[in-house]
């Protein structure tokens, strides 16, 4: 998008997000704002506003995001991986060694992994490691701003251009392929700023006074700030450093000093082993709820097995599960897992997830139920405004959408199914 399009894209889905977060925050209670009904969720939320068919809406927009993003994190920790076999091959046999390395079975153990993750009873009980999930998102994005700002500084200039990527024959750039790929940007900007989705659970945990509303307000302008701030200076820092060829994993354009690099992708996979498990549960928790209503006397959903644990101490401390939650939550990760095989494409699969979660999750139900709430005049001056905002976000989200499934249509041509390459 080069150095005019994509600072005002980045700055641009920031402002939407907080806007529309700012609109959704004055939801959180009905009718009223600050002494009306709390909802504890984003669907408790679109139900007290705008009834049940939405819900079924959002509700589907919601788990498709939560099961692609968990789709993209496996695929990431692989390429991760990948690279830090890479890094250590080139530090010991030059760095113009053949080092390729397929990351099919790096899925595999990954989804392994998750499996054994997955039979954890609830989100409570993986505190720590979410804790340790953040300590190194911290980590591997300090890291890759300072490698990237070295670069620069070894470079001695600041590469990229304008408008991105020059459409020519020569270099293989043909017109369609530069349009997809902007496109594609476009959602891969909008999939980092999709925390309107948690928004509604984390006020849910803030004490008033000063009411809700106000608090989560004041949060998401530095929240929001502060992480737009950083994502602009990665991106540019970045885009100063490799110009038009930056990888889509910063991380990856690295090789030395091969130990920093290695600790920055070391650091992607713990976080992503933890944070694979944050939008996994939500969905183990809907489906198997429906599955306990729906089969009530059945000893397969509701019939507790307890295990004991041999490191549990002298409190003989047992897991607890359920057939149920031991073979469906395993066969839920295994097809995960069989579907980001056969879909390596790190930035075609998150400007996908984008583009699907950016207009219905970050713009149209917060506008359309800041509109019912507030009793906003159909045909008024804030309608209008309101209803463009709306629109212009479904047409970004359509160009994402279409930018990233034709980049994974081109590249279906150039790779083997199975076999994930950096």
């Amino acid at each position: 998008m080069g150095w005019v399009l994509g600072p005002i894209a980045l700055i641009g889905c920031a402002y939407i997000t907080y806007y529309t977060a700012v609109l959704l925050s004055d939801c959180y209670r009905t009718p009223d704002p600050v002494h009306g009904k709390r909802n504890h969720t984003y669907m408790d939320v679109v139900r007290s506003c705008l009834g049940p068919r939405d819900v079924v809406v959002c509700g589907l927009a919601q788990y498709a995001i939560l099961w692609g993003t968990m789709v993209g994190y496996t695929i990431t920790t692989a390429t991760s991986i990948m690279a830090v076999v890479r890094t250590d091959c080139h530090h010991h046999r030059g760095h113009d060694a053949a080092c390729a390395s397929s990351g099919t079975m790096y899925m595999v153990v990954f989804g392994l992994v998750e499996v054994v993750l997955s039979q954890f009873p609830s989100l409570e009980k993986l505190t720590l490691i979410s804790v340790v999930a953040a300590v190194m998102s911290c980590t591997y994005s300090v890291v890759g701003l300072f490698l990237s700002a070295a670069k620069v500084a070894s470079n001695h200039a600041a590469h990229g251009t304008l408008l991105g990527v020059k459409i020519s024959a020569a270099a293989g750039v043909s017109a369609s392929t530069k349009t997809w790929h902007s496109l594609q940007a476009l959602g891969n900007i909008a999939f980092a700023y999709t925390y309107s989705m948690l928004l509604i659970e984390i006020q849910d945990t803030v004490k008033s006074p000063p009411s809700e509303n106000v608090t989560m307000k004041r949060a998401s302008f530095y929240g929001i700030g502060v992480t737009t701030i950083f994502y602009v200076s990665l991106g540019c820092i970045g885009y100063a450093a490799f110009g038009n060829a930056a990888p889509g994993n910063v991380l990856t354009g690295f090789d030395e000093p091969f130990w920093l690099v290695d600790v920055a992708n070391v650091a992607v996979v713990i976080h992503l082993v933890g944070a694979y498990q944050v939008f996994a549960q939500p969905i183990f928790a809907c489906y198997e709820k429906w599955l306990a209503a729906r089969w009530p006397e059945s000893g397969f959903f509701h019939h507790e097995y307890a295990v004991r644990l041999p490191l549990a101490g002298g409190g003989g401390r047992a897991a607890r599960f359920t057939l149920c939650k031991l073979v469906v939550r395993t066969a839920f990760v295994a097809a995960t897992t069989v579907v980001s095989l056969m879909l390596p494409f790190f930035n075609a699969v998150l400007g996908l997830l984008g583009a699907i979660a950016f207009w219905p999750l970050t713009v149209y139900f917060p506008v359309t139920m800041y509109i019912a709430q507030a009793r906003v005049a159909p045909g008024s001056r804030k309608w209008v405004a309101l209803q463009a905002l709306n629109v212009g976000a479904l047409v970004v989200s359509l160009l994402a959408a279409v930018g990233s499934v034709a980049d994974m249509v081109q590249r279906l041509g150039h790779v083997t199914i199975f076999q994930t390459q950096l």
